[in-house]
């Protein structure tokens, strides 16, 4: 979802007062049909659908951009404005509204977020023939990101790095608090796209590379998100959204078939299976068919295939799209009916296209376009989400509370989360990690002292946080303060840093990228600027010990950085990240993250992937050789598998025994890779099955269980068209940890 606006500061000019927060939305005492909170949700949403005029059903399909009712009701932001509520709520009849990245109250609080949200439930349930409440969405996707103050947790490219589902859940369950709280009730969160190119300017937005890595995620975010019943997730964006020509945002994607249905529609359909009760549309087109077009995906495949119930939800403004930027209709009305026959069940509006996409959808309808069944099941699925999530007994919320909750909530979650990011990747001669007891720590580099950098993109606005805004964090520098005090230099000057690392014991320069998001954030060449390249070789030139970090949502080509002797990759850490990357540097907390993508060596190798197909590779870097491989990741201890052992079945059960070899307590990543020898067609040469996090005491040894579907070894058969459907291939396979393996035959 994109945002092309700022958003003004300043004052609401509609608030609301609430004696009781648990009325019903009718207000009424005598209560039946739709109204009585005891009938089963499927009867109500019967009971109000019958009552509802075409007008009313269409404003249900309806999401406008909460820009429509402030300040000029354009793309100014700012107050709620009564007359604009009026016509996007009661004329209109809009059945959710939204804030994208940007679009905040004046003060941009909890508190001010909770009272802009009720302002406009209470208007359009007073204002309204059915009193039906409207659902409100957000961009929460690294915590409550938008609002000032909250904690911001890593960004999904970090959480990859985890590969720490319960952590993943647990974030879950903060961000609905925390969105709860301030009102909304719909997150448009996760990102199920699978990262394979790092030219895309929302690669840090996804969770990795590997399809059952992301799914599994993905799918224990949502659990998090849905767990108190209070907040519906949103899977995005399906599908194949991640893959654009030449990692260009919303340009065509070119999928075979056989790639498309083993690498990118696994990890939706893993979300979807873990119950996500919303869906959000690809803004692009694969293989010449628009996402929003393609009734192949949103209903032959997501509905009847996967059994999907949910609402689907088109990403920003794409309905228009399909007439200005697609041609597929020369008109709004025909470009809504398509996307609505193929299966949109909601649109997403900035300023400008409401009044257009009501009106045409309304006009599709009487010209028999769109079938008045074809509104009434989109119109039933958004009916039902309202009631499931309590919006009908429970509109509104206790703004007097929401700061309380909101403001700083779960640091020591946040901490955790970016801790176990931490990715390190290389510690020649183990100066790593440092003593706190060292005379001076030089701390340099662009990313050293800045929150803005460290949050990324979608934080406070859509591109990040703005200059002159000034949202509480911990920076890298005052971490490493915190643990060794004024013992740490904070060097702004590349020069002077350099002057001063000589009589310094290390020194800690933190490089990377500026925040952005989607297109404004592809980048044709992802690598280290020149200027922060130079840096590190001149600091190396010092002889000290130079300790590189790198704060990025992507792995950058790092030229001659690449030959530094210490390199810590800290993704996008957050709001806690400092403390986080701190606590590693100097041995409060032993580094576990490991890649959960491919690191190019250079900018050129693109995409890349561990699961690259064999070839005759008659080029140099034409076969797999990335600077660091997927899963890579260091230790201050060193582990060991011992042995793997395997029973076959529906379910394969796997069997690790590992040990911590080394001197510290640590969390042992255990990937569990399948391999086909032999296969009739092409299959990656590795493919993760499984995979855990074990916690080890120094010396310890411990046997691991793992599982999984033997359904998670099937594959497209068939030619080159890749027709076929996903099947397990019979044969020989090697299940394999840590470079031991065991052999599974499949009949």
């Amino acid at each position: 979802m994109r945002l092309r606006s700022r958003a003004a500061h300043i004052g609401l000019a509609v608030t609301v007062t609430l004696s009781g927060l648990a009325l019903s939305a009718t207000g009424a005492s005598a209560q039946s049909g739709y109204q009585d909170p005891h009938a089963p949700i499927p009867a109500r949403v019967a009971d109000l659908l019958k009552r509802m005029t075409l007008e009313e059903k269409v404003g249900q399909m309806t999401q406008p951009a909460v820009l429509n009712m402030q300040g000029d009701c354009q793309w100014s932001g700012g107050t709620l404005v009564e007359s604009c509520m009026k016509h996007v709520l009661t004329d209109l009849k809009a059945g959710s509204v939204l804030s994208g990245g940007g679009e905040t109250p004046p003060q941009n609080t909890p508190k001010d977020w909770a009272d802009m949200v009720n302002a406009v439930q209470k208007y359009a349930i007073d204002h309204s023939r059915l009193h039906i409440p409207i659902v409100y969405g957000v961009d929460a996707v690294h915590g409550h990101n938008n609002v000032l103050g909250t904690t911001k947790f890593p960004q999904q490219v970090g959480i990859g790095a985890t590969w720490d589902p319960q952590l993943s859940e647990a974030m879950g369950e903060s961000t609905a608090r925390t969105v709860k709280a301030t009102g909304p009730q719909w997150d448009f969160a996760p990102v199920e796209d699978i990262s394979r190119d790092t030219r895309w300017g929302r690669y840090y937005e996804t969770y990795s590379e590997d399809p059952y890595l992301a799914g599994s995620l993905g799918a224990a975010n949502i659990q998090g998100l849905q767990k108190s019943g209070q907040v519906a997730a949103t899977v995005k964006h399906f599908a194949g959204y991640s893959a654009p020509f030449a990692g260009h945002d919303r340009t065509e994607a070119h999928l075979d078939p056989r790639y498309f249905q083993d690498t990118f529609l696994p990890a939706y359909k893993d979300a979807v299976d873990a119950g996500a009760l919303t869906l959000m549309v690809n803004s692009g087109s694969v293989n010449g068919v628009p996402a929003h077009a393609s009734h192949y995906l949103l209903t032959d495949l997501l509905r009847r295939q996967w059994g999907f119930k949910g609402v689907v939800v088109s990403d920003w403004d794409d309905v228009k799209s399909l007439q200005t930027a697609y041609h597929l209709s020369d008109s709004y009305a025909g470009a809504a009916a398509i996307a609505v026959n193929a299966g949109v069940d909601m649109a997403m509006l900035p300023p400008g296209s409401v009044d257009d996409y009501v009106n045409g959808l309304i006009a599709d309808v009487k010209s028999h376009k769109v079938s008045k069944a074809r509104i009434d099941e989109a119109v039933s699925r958004i009916l039902t989400l309202k009631f499931r999530l309590g919006l009908f007994e429970h509109p509104y919320v206790d703004s007097s509370q929401a700061d309380g909750i909101a403001l700083g909530a779960d640091k020591d979650l946040a901490v955790r989360a970016a801790t176990e990011s931490q990715t390190l990747l290389k510690n020649d001669g183990n100066v790593l990690p440092l003593s706190t007891g060292l005379g001076k720590v030089v701390v340099t580099g662009p990313s050293a002292d800045s929150i803005p950098n460290q949050d990324g993109g979608w934080t406070i606005q859509w591109q990040g946080i703005p200059d002159g805004v000034n949202d509480p964090g911990v920076t890298i520098y005052q971490g490493i303060k915190n643990l060794i005090g004024d013992h740490a230099k904070l060097v702004k000057d590349a020069g002077d840093a350099v002057d001063q690392t000589k009589d310094a014991d290390a020194a800690v320069v933190v490089v990377g990228e500026k925040p952005g998001a989607e297109g404004v954030n592809d980048n044709e060449t992802p690598e280290l600027a020149a200027d922060q390249q130079k840096l590190v070789d001149d600091l190396q030139a010092t002889g000290k010990p130079v300790i590189v970090v790198v704060v990025a949502g992507r792995p950058l080509a790092l030229g001659g950085a690449a030959d530094a002797k210490q390199l810590l990759m800290s993704w996008l850490p957050g709001s806690e990240g400092g403390t986080a990357v701190a606590n590693v540097l100097f041995g409060k907390a032993n580094p576990s993250g490991r890649l959960p993508v491919s690191w190019p060596k250079v900018a050129g190798d693109e995409p890349m992937f561990y699961q690259q197909l064999a070839g005759t590779n008659s080029g140099t870097s034409s076969s797999y050789d990335p600077l660091f491989g997927f899963g890579a990741g260091l230790s201050y201890t060193s582990y060991a598998v011992n042995d793997v052992s395997v029973s076959g079945g529906r379910t394969v059960k796997v069997s690790v025994k590992v040990a911590n070899t080394g001197s510290r307590d640590g969390d042992m990543v255990v990937p569990v890779f399948a391999q086909q020898p032999v296969s009739r067609i092409l299959v990656p040469p590795n493919r993760l099955v499984a995979y855990t996090r074990v916690p080890l005491k120094a010396g310890q040894s411990t046997t691991v269980s793992l599982s999984f579907p033997l359904s998670r070894l099937a594959v497209t058969q068939g030619d080159i068209n890749g027709s076929s459907t996903r099947s397990v291939v019979p044969g020989q396979y090697k299940i394999v940890a840590g470079g031991k393996s065991a052999d599974l035959t499949v009949h």
